[in-house]
């Protein structure tokens, strides 16, 4: 298993677009992923569902995935989510 934790830098914390974008990049992993925020979880896989964590500027957002391609795919993660303004 692979796990990272990155803070939200972004002004606008995960809003829609680049949770969105988020999502996409997520879903071109087999690992199943999961994401983390202040006690709640929720595929990184689903808009949706990810949409209902609280991801405002400042939110530790932990990353854990499990599979063939995890530590790629938490690696990438990591780095878009740090590259967000």
């Amino acid at each position: 298993m692979a796990e990272k934790t990155i803070t939200i830098t972004a002004e606008d914390g995960l809003h829609v677009r680049p949770a969105s974008e988020f999502v996409k990049l997520a879903k071109g992993y087999e690992s199943d992923i999961k994401v983390t925020v202040g006690g709640k979880s929720a595929s990184a896989k689903s808009l949706f569902k990810l949409q209902l964590l609280e991801l405002v500027k400042g939110a530790e957002l932990h990353i854990e995935a499990s599979g063939s391609d995890e530590q790629e795919a938490v690696k990438n993660l990591a780095e878009f989510l740090s590259s967000l303004k």
